[in-house]
Parts: structure tokens; sequence; C-alpha cells
């Protein structure tokens, strides 16, 4: 296999056949934006353009922080064309969330939202250096990147950075459970990989297709499906830039020929749950998945009693792809992840590395040299090295595989919280609460919750714990939501004396959340 790949020229070359095909279709409140390939190359090519002639370019590191919207993909293909590194950043985070990843990876440049800018302002107040572009208006003490677009578009840039496969690509940061965030890098090389493996088993891209991929800018996930599956393949993406509302997700299947969905497990239940599930009728859907969590059987046969598709559930984290997936060729098992991909050796395995027996519980591994696996974490070689155990990388979470091959999930070996799709570290919320001023110490679990899968539940010690007090929920709720991104707040608060520790004095988590299930007693899995 060729050593230099470049996923932008990679797209740039699909796109000389294609070039009035539609890219991208943003639907924007009662606007529609409708985007060809002729287009989003010649404003990927501005991108080039505007940033080198500020010297951004191979290698250098650049955090992008844009919302849904058809510049999220020019802006990426730009700074890939140019072989710089992409981080991707939600527009939530907040300001030490942005100072952190910026000093962490040494970055050039900031890409921000105007929504995100005041954020991104307050986070690098103290760093000159670091170049600061705003899309979608003014703000102070950033470069309008939407003027110099404007009249660059039409330009011709420079070639196409030959980047090496092997590369630093993408820098995406994930969850910690007792420090900061890891800095996940991947290759240049990742998104061929992909192409080659989810987008064709179990994404299920087909060239000039509608496919909605709900995820958005800032999380792995945006890269795998909406970004890299999509462009990479000749489809169409939509983009709905509104907020989550069952019924509007429903409606716009029906006004749009969207053949292939992929959603949150949160988004597929409360699909289901909707009255207005008994009259849709979609325009066109052929094809949906899921990834995240196992979704509950009632969810898959309501979308097959409605449309004849079933939701194929899929499984994979920031440091790779897709590991397991029910592909579009197997068999559903509600419940299930699915099977290995192929290309990947997954295994359940125990703590000397070997493969258990079927039905044994373990932990769920990567055998080393999967083509999506990542490099490393960014300046933790420790961290590194603990991910593997023997020829494995060992994911954090639990699971068996049946007689059949399927593997089904059973828990997290590990404190990370996964809510609604997104991941959560509990030291993230913890480091938020302990900051408010009437917090002696605080514990963050996973809670079971029907609809999210779980929610951050919080098991506070407060200073002086007469003034616990509802009205005390809501400010160290509010409180969160200001110290780091809102997502991570804590929807659910108790109060206590103490918090379970071992002899070391570290906290016992683990007891916490068998308390949440056996107080709670989930739905059951089936």
């Amino acid at each position: 296999m060729a050593t230099e790949y470049n996923f932008a020229g990679a797209v740039e070359t699909m796109a000389a056949a294609r070039g009035a095909h539609l890219a991208i279709v943003v639907r924007d409140g009662d606007r529609e934006e409708r985007v060809t390939y002729d287009d989003l190359i010649s404003r990927s090519r501005a991108v080039h353009v505007a940033l080198s002639r500020l010297d951004i370019g191979r290698g250098d590191r650049v955090l992008v922080m844009l919302g849904r919207g058809s510049q999220s993909y020019a802006v990426y293909l730009g700074l890939i064309r140019l072989g710089a590194v992409v981080l991707p950043g939600s527009e939530l985070l907040r300001a030490r969330d942005i100072a952190y990843r910026v000093r962490h990876a040494q970055v050039k440049a900031v890409i921000t939202s105007l929504l995100a800018a005041p954020e991104v302002y307050a986070g690098l107040q103290d760093d000159d250096d670091v170049l600061r572009f705003v899309v979608g208006g003014m703000a102070t003490g950033f470069v309008p990147l939407d003027e110099w677009l404007h009249d660059l578009h039409g330009q011709t840039a420079s070639a196409i950075a030959p980047t090496d496969a092997s590369d630093i690509g993408f820098i995406s940061y994930t969850s910690g459970t007792t420090a900061g965030p890891k800095g996940v890098v991947h290759a240049c090389g990742w998104p061929r990989a992909h192409l080659a493996n989810a987008a064709v088993h179990w994404f299920d891209v087909q060239p000039d297709e509608w496919s909605w991929a709900t995820a958005g800018p800032g999380w792995a996930k945006w890269i795998w499906s909406p970004f890299v599956s999509i462009l990479g393949t000749g489809g169409t993406a939509f983009v709905y830039t509104g907020k989550f509302d069952a019924v509007q997700y429903l409606e716009l299947m029906e006004q749009y020929p969207i053949g292939l969905l992929c959603a949150t497990p949160t988004e597929y239940r409360l699909m289901a749950k909707s009255a207005r599930m008994s009259t849709w009728r979609p325009q066109a859907l052929r094809s949906a998945v899921s990834a995240g969590e196992p979704l509950n059987r009632e969810v898959i046969e309501a979308f097959a009693t409605q449309t004849g598709v079933q939701v194929r559930d899929g499984y994979g984290q920031t440091e790779n792809s897709l590991l397991v997936s029910t592909q579009v060729t197997m068999a559903i098992k509600p419940g299930s992840m699915g099977k290995p991909m192929p290309g990947h050796e997954v295994a359940v395995i125990d703590e000397d590395g070997r493969e258990v027996g079927i039905g044994q519980v373990g932990d769920i591994a990567l055998r080393r040299g999967a083509p999506t696996l990542f490099k490393e974490y960014l300046y933790d070689a420790e961290r590194t090295a603990k991910a593997f155990r023997g020829d494995y990388y060992v994911t954090g979470d639990l699971g068996r595989f049946d007689e059949d091959g399927y593997l089904w999930f059973e828990g997290r070996a590990d404190d990370i919280i996964i809510s609604a799709g997104y991941t959560i570290g509990p030291f993230e919320v913890e480091d938020a609460l302990v900051s408010h001023p009437l917090v002696a110490e605080c514990a963050a679990v996973a809670s079971p919750d029907e609809e999210r899968g779980h929610l951050v539940k919080a098991f506070v010690v407060l200073k002086d714990l007469s003034q616990a007090s509802p009205d005390l929920v809501r400010t160290l709720q509010d409180h969160v939501k200001t110290v780091t991104a809102p997502y991570k707040y804590p929807r659910e608060i108790e109060f206590v004396d103490s918090l379970p520790k071992t002899s070391s004095g570290k906290i016992r988590r683990v007891e916490l959340r068998a308390l949440e299930r056996a107080r709670k007693n989930p739905f059951p899995r089936k």
C-alpha cells in the first residue's frame, strides 16, 4: 500500500468526476443550503490559501471548534489539504478545556464559531502567539475567516501536501478517569483504513444517497461518519443544525430523501417513544445504524415495524474506529453489538492477556496492528503503555462472546461515563464540583437512565452538611456548566456524609455504581 496519503486529495480525486453532485445539504431553521462537490472543493482550497498566507502549514496543530454546517467540512478539508494536524473540539468546551488542549498539544491556531468565541478568548488570553479565527461573524481579538474565504474564493491553491500515511493527522481528546483528557493521536492514513472498513461493512454509504449522521463536529464520531464516510464515498451529507426533537427528526426524514440514518441510542429511543412514530412514513430510509451502547429490543422492533429497516448496532472508540458491529449482511441479535469488523482481531481476555472461553466475561481487546488503531496518547508514554496488555490494546470495557461469535457488552472496566452518546470522565465533573467553595469532596458515577443509557450522578460531601438543599443542587449544577462543558453536569446530586474508599484512600466508585444499579433496577436487556 502506498505510504503517501492525504484524505483531502482522495476527496478531490473522487470529486473530479462528481463535481455537480450534492456533497452537503444543510437545513438551518427554515433555510436550506445545498453545496456541490465542486463548491466544497473550491471552499476548502480557499481555506488552504487563507491559512497558508499566515504561515500555517504541514504539521502545524489547529484546534477547530465549529458547529454543524457546511463550513466545518470546508475547514477540515482545507486543513488536511495543508497537511495540518486537526484537533476536533466541541463548541461546548469551556475556557480551561480550551487552554488545556492548546498548551498540551502546542496548538498554533484556533478556528472557532461565533458561539464559542468568548470561551476561546478567555482560555487564550495569555497565549498571544496562538492565531485566532472566527467563523460566522465578528469577534474582538479574532480574524473573521468568512471575509478571507469570500475574498479568496476561486483562487488557485498550492498543491495538496504530500503527507505520509504515518504522519500525525488528528489529535482527538477523550476523557480520563483520574487525570486530564488524553490526546488520542491518529495518523493521516486513518481515513483510508476507516473507508475500507466501517464505511463499507457497517455505515453502508452509497454514492449519491443522502445520509444523515447526527453527530456534531468536535467528536471522533463526526469524523467517522458525517465527514470521512460520506465524503470519501461520494454520498450526500444531510445536516440539521437544530437541537434534537423526536418529532422534528421523524418529519425531516419524511421531507427529505434520506436513505441512511446514523443516530445515538438516546435519539432512537426517544423517536421510538414518540406518538408520531405510529404515523411516520420516511421518504427513502433504507438503512439505519447506532453506536454508543446496545439498543433495546423495543427500539429495534419499533423501527422495523414502521419501515422494515432494522437498526444495526456498532461499537468503537476514539482510539480506533468501529471494532464490532452488526454488519450489512448479518442477522441482528438485539442487545448484542455484533461481530468484529473485518481485519480487526477482537478478543475477550483475562488479566494475563489470554483469551477467555465462550460466555465468559473479560476485557474487550484489540490485537496490535489493526489498521485503525491509534498511534499513541500525545506526550504520555506511560498512559500509552498502560493501554496495552501483551499483544492487545485493552478497551477498558467488559464483554463476552456467545457461541455464534456475537459480542455482548457487560459494562465498563473503568469509571468513564457514557451518557446520551457523550463520553464523560468523572475526574472532570469532580474537579468542577470541588472548585465550588461549599464542596469538600465528591464522586461522579454513571447512573442508569432509560432514555440516556446512563446519566451523571454526583455524590457530594459538603463542608457543612446543614447547607444541603434543592437550591444548592441547582447551584452546583449551574456551577459545573460554567466551569466545564455543559453536557458534563451531574443531572442528579446526592449529599452524603462520606464516600466509600480503599485503604489507600482512593474513592470506590464501583460501590456507588452498584448502589445506583440496585436502586434503579434498570430496564432489562433482552
